[in-house]
């Protein structure tokens, strides 16, 4: 019989709110008011680190926009207000998390002779038709331009080595890096970079370790290119490779801005986003606007939740910088996916991006449904516009695929243009188009967000109780106006409240004196990271106090009893990890689900490293 360790997780009691913590623990972004090199840009660095006990660990020196690890023990929504009242700083927010736009994952992988069988009868393959790609493998044959525009995928990595991008040539390569040699032979601040960069891991070993990327790169190809043709065509167009998600689909702000300035930086002139997320980041508008000062095309997966973007938004593709295109999904009948996000304000258009076949990691195949496989035809669309026209602005590049868009009835009050795109139409277009050398003036307009507005309505109270706390503030919540009087009715609440509280602090008193029910171990306050990974879900906290039992956990992620989970926790000082795994319980005493460690699977290595950590913490009450 398997011993287990209780690990108890924070519940949410009462009817207070919950912080959504979709962020990187203990990290914060910070843009300052004054100009780079300024005195008080100084004195604010000086300040952060002597004061504020920060740790600088990036900088955006253009923007004098930076990335902190706040002091220990200090969360981040309270470095983050602590931040906003300083007069030197424009913005403060968390490091916020995104993820891949796709939660439909390859359900069978096929090699080069079952792909060929497949593609004869393959029911998308009406995508063709619909969006004009037949017409563009014709006129790509009598392509003789000598501009190949790189588009940056903007995701998991790539399979460099896949048949399709060696084969064509379509990867792009950084001439003035020598690969391998352990040197930053460009001076651009990363190593080895030849085909792109892996934030996600600091490394340049793009490698796509889930998948998403490698199929999104295949769809930008496809567009110019019948990536089935053996022998295959040279690609009018290269592909550079920026990892910022890693094998879990999960990214940061933090990483995807740095991806984006990296694309600026290196030539790229389209960038796909198929990624996205709920939080809305001053930092990444900054980004996304840099784009468009620099005439690139922004194209972005428009979200899978089958809900309106105009009411529920989905950063980066609701931003309403002028080139964004933001992309939904369509059928091979014209019809929008079942799964796809909409907007008549913030959508722009359709895109084919259901059962989509393309590349996929170790040289195979598979399909894939999602708004991020619409969003790479629009990108493939966007670099063959710029192919043909290579001094076109992102701004009329978005205004062309949007003219040329087929109007389709399935569409309307769906999508901003109530049409789906047209790539022949598009490419045409842009051929015999009169290039605009401007573009609209664009002032970025930053959303004034209280973080704690980020949580769920009604709180954590539950039954009856909650009923009544709500009644007591007039349906208002916290801070709403006060019940009629506040007489006799007041009272009547608080003595039914202490008539439900009675008999639970009774018990809880009395189990308290069971030494069944005593804590095996003291408990030590603490603020540190934590990752857990649940039946393939990979789940973000901080650890808020630690004992050798277990640890306490604030997280807003909902876990299923009997689950069991993989844990990652980082020391106090962020040099060490422990791993340790278990099985999710119920505490009736805490009345808040809990972890079980599982002593075999922990080991004494692990609990030896925490009773260290322990050392010079302060116990918890």
């Amino acid at each position: 019989m398997m011993l287990f360790r209780y690990v108890c997780l924070l519940g949410l009691i009462g009817a207070g709110t919950a912080w959504a913590q979709d962020y990187v623990p203990g990290e914060v972004i910070v843009r300052l008011k004054s100009q780079v090199g300024s005195q008080a840009s100084y004195a604010f660095l000086g300040k952060a680190h002597s004061q504020k006990e920060m740790n600088l660990k990036r900088s955006w020196g253009k923007l004098n926009m930076h990335h902190f690890q706040v002091k220990p023990g200090q969360s981040v929504e309270q470095a983050v207000a602590e931040l906003k009242s300083d007069p030197d700083v424009l913005y403060a927010e968390p490091n916020y998390i995104f993820r891949k736009s796709t939660d439909f994952e390859a359900e069978r992988v096929y090699n080069r002779d079952q792909v060929m069988a497949i593609a004869q009868g393959d029911p998308t393959a009406a995508y063709e038709t619909q969006i004009g790609l037949a017409e563009v493998y014709q006129s790509m044959q009598s392509f003789s331009g000598d501009y190949r525009p790189i588009v940056a995928i903007i995701d998991t990595g790539l399979d460099v080595n896949h048949p399709v991008f060696v084969d064509s040539n379509a990867l792009w390569i950084n001439e003035d890096e020598i690969a391998g040699n352990g040197i930053d032979d460009d001076g651009n601040g990363y190593v080895d970079d030849v085909n792109g960069y892996n934030f996600a891991y600091n490394s340049s070993n793009v490698w796509d370790d889930d998948g998403h990327g490698t199929h999104v790169a295949g769809i930008v190809l496809k567009v110019g290119l019948d990536i089935m043709e053996d022998p295959i065509d040279q690609s009018a167009i290269r592909i550079m490779a920026l990892k910022f998600l890693d094998g879990s689909g999960m990214g940061t702000t933090s990483d995807a801005i740095e991806a984006i300035y990296y694309a600026l930086n290196n030539g790229a002139v389209v960038l796909n986003n198929s990624w996205g997320g709920p939080s809305y980041s001053a930092a990444l508008l900054d980004a996304v606007v840099a784009t468009y000062d620099r005439g690139a095309t922004f194209v972005a997966a428009a979200g899978n939740s089958a809900t309106n973007n105009d009411a529920q938004p989905m950063y980066p593709a609701t931003y309403n910088v002028p080139h964004v295109l933001s992309i939904a999904a369509t059928t091979n009948l014209d019809y929008l996916a079942y799964f796809s996000n909409f907007g008549v304000g913030t959508v722009h258009v359709g895109s084919p991006g259901l059962n989509v076949l393309s590349t996929y990691p170790g040289g195979t195949w598979t399909q894939m449904s999602g708004t991020s496989m619409a969003a790479p035809f629009v990108s493939g669309i966007a670099a063959l516009m710029k192919a043909s026209a290579p001094e076109m602005l992102g701004y009329q590049v978005k205004s062309i695929i949007d003219a040329e868009a087929d109007p389709v009835s399935h569409l309307i009050n769906k999508v901003m243009t109530e049409a789906r795109v047209n790539a022949s139409a598009s490419i045409i277009a842009a051929g015999g188009a009169a290039i605009e050398t401007s573009q609209p003036a664009y002032d970025p307009s930053y959303m004034s967000r209280e973080l704690a507005s980020e949580l769920t309505d009604g709180g954590g109270g539950c039954g009856l109780v909650s009923k009544l706390y709500q009644e007591f503030n007039n349906g208002q919540g916290r801070g709403g106006p006060p019940p009629l009087g506040r007489g006799l009715e007041t009272w009547y609440i608080l003595v039914i409240l202490a008539l439900f509280a009675l008999p639970i602090a009774l018990r809880t008193w009395l189990r308290s004196r069971d030494p069944v029910n005593r804590r095996r171990h003291p408990r030590y306050d603490i603020q540190t990271a934590v990752t857990m990974n649940l039946d393939g879900r990979k789940l973000v906290g901080e650890v808020s106090s630690i004992s050798l039992g277990g640890v306490r956990i604030d997280t807003n992620a909902w876990l299923d009893q009997g689950g069991v989970v993989n844990m990652t926790i980082t020391s106090p000082d962020g040099k060490d990890q422990v791993q340790v795994e278990g099985k999710v319980v119920w505490s009736e005493a805490q009345k808040s689900y809990g972890v079980a460690f599982d002593e075999e699977k922990t080991g004494p290595l692990a609990l030896s490293a925490i009773s260290k950590w322990t050392k010079g913490l302060k116990k918890a009450s």
